[in-house]
């Protein structure tokens, strides 16, 4: 009979955490499982997304759209903006106003 270990494992984590399991092998002697996928998986990961820990960390800079600006501000006004609006402040501000006019569930 095979004695399968149950490994619950983040591989979101550095690979020095990945945890080491003990095994029975077929003859009953207790062995250590390594997951060598996971450790290759995470060293992968870990190049592609870069060390996290040397990323500084960006502010989030001011809105463009001010929150007390309306709908109407914007289609009436042909002035630019003082830099491009980012989809997602955008999306946000057409949400709301949506919300507001009964138009969005």
């Amino acid at each position: 009979m095979e004695n399968n270990a149950s490994i619950s494992v983040s591989l979101e984590g550095n690979i020095s955490s990945l945890p080491n399991s003990m095994v029975n092998d077929s003859n009953g002697k207790e062995t250590s499982f390594i997951n060598h996928a996971a450790i290759a998986w995470a060293e992968m990961r870990r190049q592609w997304t870069g060390d996290q820990e040397k990323v500084p960390k960006v502010a989030t800079p001011e809105p463009t759209i001010s929150w007390c600006t309306t709908y109407d501000d914007l289609l009436s006004s042909s002035e630019r903006f003082p830099r491009p609006i980012p989809l997602s402040e955008m999306v946000d501000f057409l949400v709301d106003i949506w919300h507001e006019e009964g138009l969005y569930d």
